[in-house]
C-alpha cells in the first residue's frame, strides 16, 4: 500500500514494482528545472533494474517451493500397535471378519511347567517361511476362565514390539509398533502373584487390514503339581456372517422428493447417468429405514450422522471395495481420529453392485437401536456428512477432500425433500472471497495505477491530492482492510489455529504482517526531497513485492486445503491465466514505457527541449494507457467473478 506523495514519475519502471516505485527518474523536464539528463543517473538507474530483476526472482524461488509443498495424508488403522481399545475382546476393529483358515502364525512357549519364579519365554511365528504378518496382540488368560482380564506381565526381548495396559494390569499385553512385515517376534512372561493354576495365551494375528484371526489358543502352561486342567464344555462360537446379495437396479432418483429423501453432489445429479454423481438418499419404511449410497470410488463411500458440523462421535456407514466386492460397515469416531469400525451386525438387508468406477451399497437398520450405544436413534435430527475416500485392503485413508455437509439438521421421520449441502463453511467461502478480491483485483490495480499512470494525469488533484496517488490510496487501503478481516474469519471457524491447514496460515500472518508495515512505514516516510528517500522506497517496494508473492503461493495453496476444495483443474487453470493475464498487462505497459523512454532520450541528445511528460513526445501515449487499463481492469473483473463462483459452488 502507498500513503505517500511520490516523486517525479520514473521513466523506466520496475518490471516487478508493487504499490509504488519512486526510484528516481531517467528522464527529468528541463521545462521544470531545466536541467539537462544526467547521463550518470541514468546508468545507475539502469543498475537498480538489474537488483530489482535479481530481488524478484529471489523472491519468487521460496514462493513456488512453498506452493509445491506436498502434505503427508494420515491413514485409518492401528498400524502403531495402540490397540488397547481389544483389551477384553481381542478383536481387530477392522470391520471385516475373522478368517477361518489355518492363521499363518503360531504361538510356542519353552516350558510348559513352570513355578512361580519363572520366567516364559513366548515365541510367536510364521509356520512357514517366505510368509509374514503385520500386526499381532498377545496376553495370558486363566486356562480356567478366557473370558476373564489379562494375567502377569511381559518383558520385551525385541524392537518389534511394544507393552500395553490391559484394564489395571500394567505391561500385560504385548503388540507391534509397525505395520512392517515379521516373521517371529519373542517376549518373555512372568507369573503374577497369586499365580492360576494354568495359564493360556492367546493371540490375534493381522496378514493384512483386512484378514486376521482373532484370539487363537496358544499352549497351556501349568504350575508344578497343579491339579489337571478341567475340560472345557464352552465352545465359543464363530461370528455370524451377515448376508449380503447384489443389487439389481439402478437406484429410483424419480422418487426424490416425493418418497425419499434424497443428497445429491452436484446438486439434481442422476448416479445412473453421470458417473461423478455422489448419492445418498432415505426413507422411512416401517420401524426402519431403508438408505442407499452411490458415488464414483475405487475406495470407499461413507456417510455419518453428526449433531454439530465437526467431525467426532459421528454414527458412521461406510461402503469400502475390496476384491471387487464391497464391504458394509457401521463405524463411529472420536474426536477428530479415523471411525472405528464395528463388527457388529447393527444392519441388514445389505446389498451392493460395482460398475466402472462406481460403488453402489443399500442396507436398512431400525429408527431405535438402543443394544448399540455406538448408533444414534432415528428419530432425531442430524447434519448429514457425505464423503469419500481410498481404501487397500478394507483400510481406509483419509477422506481426500471435505465432506459434503448438509446446510441444517435432517429429520430422517419427517416428510421427504431434496436435501442441499456445502463442503466449505461460510467462514472459509467469506475467507476465499475476501482474500480473492484483496490480491486479484484491488492490490494489483493500485500497483498498475501507481506505476504507470503518474503521467497520465500529472496535475490533475482530486480532494486536494494527485488523482493517481488517490487513486492508488484507495485501493490499498481496501487491500489492508480486505486482508485483515479475512485473516479472523477462519479463527472464528475453527476456534483457534489450525494444525490441518499445512504453511497456508502461516503464509497469511507472513501477509497480514507486510500489509500492517505498509502503512506505518508510509507514515513517517521522509519528505521527497530528504537524501535518503530512496531507502524507504526501496523498502517499501520489496515490502508490497514479497506480500503479493507470498499472497500469490497462499491463495495456490488455499485452494487446495479441503475447507475450501478448489481442487477443480479449472479452478487451477483460471488461477494461472489470471497470473499469466497480469504479467503480460504489465509487460505490454513496460514495452511502451521504454519506448517513450527511447524516444525521451533521441530527443535529448538532438537538443530538443521535453517536458516531463510522455504525452509532448507521444500524444497518443495517454489514449493507449487508457485503453490497457480498461481492457486490464474487465479481464481482472472477469477472472475475479469466475473464481468467485467457483467458491459459490463448492
Amino acid at each position: 500500500m502507498m500513503l505517500l506523495r511520490c516523486r517525479s514519475p520514473a521513466s523506466i519502471v520496475k518490471p516487478d514494482a508493487t504499490f509504488c516505485q519512486g526510484k528516481g527518474t531517467a528522464v527529468r523536464s528541463s521545462a521544470v528545472n531545466g536541467a539537462k539528463v544526467d547521463l550518470q543517473d541514468e546508468r545507475t538507474a539502469m543498475e537498480r533494474e538489474t537488483a530489482v530483476i535479481t530481488l524478484s526472482m529471489g523472491l519468487c524461488i521460496p514462493a513456488i517451493f512453498a506452493a509445491l509443498s506436498i502434505f503427508v495424508e494420515p491413514i485409518a488403522g492401528y498400524g502403531n500397535g495402540q490397540v488397547t481399545v481389544a483389551c477384553a475382546t481381542m478383536i481387530a476393529k477392522h470391520g471385516s471378519f475373522p478368517q477361518k483358515l489355518p492363521s499363518p502364525a503360531i504361538i510356542t512357549v519353552d516350558k510348559h511347567v513352570f513355578n512361580t519364579e519363572d520366567q516364559i519365554k513366548v515365541t510367536l511365528t510364521v509356520r512357514q517361511s517366505g510368509t509374514s504378518f503385520q500386526g499381532f496382540f498377545i496376553q495370558a488368560r486363566d486356562a480356567a476362565d478366557l473370558n476373564g482380564g489379562p494375567v502377569g506381565t511381559f518383558t520385551l526381548i525385541d524392537k518389534n514390539s511394544q507393552l500395553l495396559t490391559c484394564g489395571d494390569v500394567k505391561d500385560s499385553a504385548v503388540s507391534h509398533t509397525s505395520p512392517s512385515g515379521k516373521h517371529t517376534i519373542e517376549v518373555l512372561w512372568d507369573p503374577p502373584v497369586p499365580t492360576p493354576d494354568h495359564i493360556q495365551f492367546l493371540v490375534t494375528v493381522v496378514q493384512k487390514f483386512n484378514i486376521y484371526w482373532v484370539k487363537l489358543h496358544g499352549p497351556v502352561v501349568s504350575q508344578l503339581n497343579a491339579p489337571p486342567l478341567p475340560i472345557q464344555t464352552t465352545v465359543e462360537s464363530p461370528p455370524i456372517l451377515p448376508a449380503t446379495t447384489q443389487l439389481t437396479k439402478p437406484f429410483n432418483v424419480t422418487e426424490c422428493g416425493s418418497k425419499k429423501s434424497c443428497l445429491r453432489s452436484p446438486p439434481g445429479c442422476d448416479p445412473e447417468l453421470d458417473q461423478l454423481c455422489f448419492f445418498l438418499s432415505f426413507a422411512v419404511q416401517g420401524s426402519s429405514v431403508l438408505f442407499e449410497l452411490s458415488g464414483p470410488s475405487h475406495g470407499y463411500i461413507s456417510f455419518a450422522l453428526s449433531d454439530d458440523k465437526w467431525m467426532g462421535n459421528d454414527d458412521v456407514y461406510l461402503c469400502v471395495v475390496n476384491d471387487q466386492s464391497v464391504q458394509i460397515n457401521p463405524a463411529h469416531s472420536t474426536g477428530r481420529s479415523h471411525p472405528i469400525l464395528n463388527s457388529q451386525v447393527s444392519i441388514h438387508d445389505m446389498a451392493w453392485n460395482l460398475e466402472g468406477e462406481v460403488t453402489q451399497c443399500s442396507f436398512r437398520r431400525n429408527i431405535r437401536l438402543p443394544e448399540y450405544s455406538e448408533r444414534f436413534d432415528l428419530d432425531r435430527q442430524y447434519y448429514i456428512f457425505l464423503a469419500e475416500g481410498r481404501a487397500e485392503n478394507g483400510k481406509i485413508h483419509k477422506h481426500h477432500r471435505q465432506p459434503l455437509i448438509t446446510h441444517g439438521k435432517v429429520n430422517f421421520d419427517g416428510s421427504p425433500h431434496e436435501l442441499r449441502g456445502s463442503r466449505s463453511s461460510l467462514y472459509i467461502k467469506a475467507h476465499g472471497t475476501l482474500m480473492f478480491i484483496a490480491w486479484v483485483t484491488t492490490a494489483n490495480i493500485g500497483v498498475i495505477v501507481s506505476r504507470f499512470f503518474k503521467p497520465v494525469w500529472p496535475s490533475s488533484t482530486l480532494f486536494g491530492k494527485k488523482v493517481w496517488f488517490q487513486v492508488h490510496w484507495i485501493l490499498m487501503v481496501t487491500t489492508v482492510l480486505l486482508t485483515c478481516l479475512a485473516f479472523f474469519l477462519p479463527f472464528l471457524y475453527r476456534g483457534g489455529w489450525s494444525h490441518y491447514a499445512g504453511a497456508h496460515p502461516y503464509f497469511g500472518c507472513m501477509i497480514l504482517t507486510l500489509v500492517i508495515l505498509q502503512p506505518i512505514m508510509a507514515i513517517f516516510r521522509p519528505d521527497p526531497q530528504a537524501p535518503r528517500r530512496y531507502i524507504f522506497n526501496w523498502v517499501h517496494w520489496a515490502t508490497g513485492t514479497s506480500a503479493r508473492i507470498i499472497a500469490v503461493a497462499s491463495i495456490f495453496l488455499g485452494m487446495d486445503l479441503p475447507a475450501l476444495d478448489l481442487r477443480n483443474l479449472w479452478d487451477t487453470l483460471v488461477m494461472v491465466g489470471f497470473i499469466v493475464w497480469h504479467v503480460v498487462m504489465e509487460l505490454i505497459l513496460e514495452a511502451h514505457s521504454y519506448i517513450i523512454t527511447c524516444k525521451a532520450r533521441k530527443r535529448e541528445e538532438d537538443k530538443l527541449e521535453i517536458m516531463d511528460s510522455s504525452e509532448l513526445i507521444d500524444p497518443q501515449g495517454h489514449r493507449f494507457k487508457m485503453m490497457v487499463l480498461t481492457i486490464y481492469i474487465c479481464g481482472n473483473l472477469t477472472f475475479l467473478i469466475t473464481l468467485l463462483v467457483a467458491i459459490s459452488l463448492v
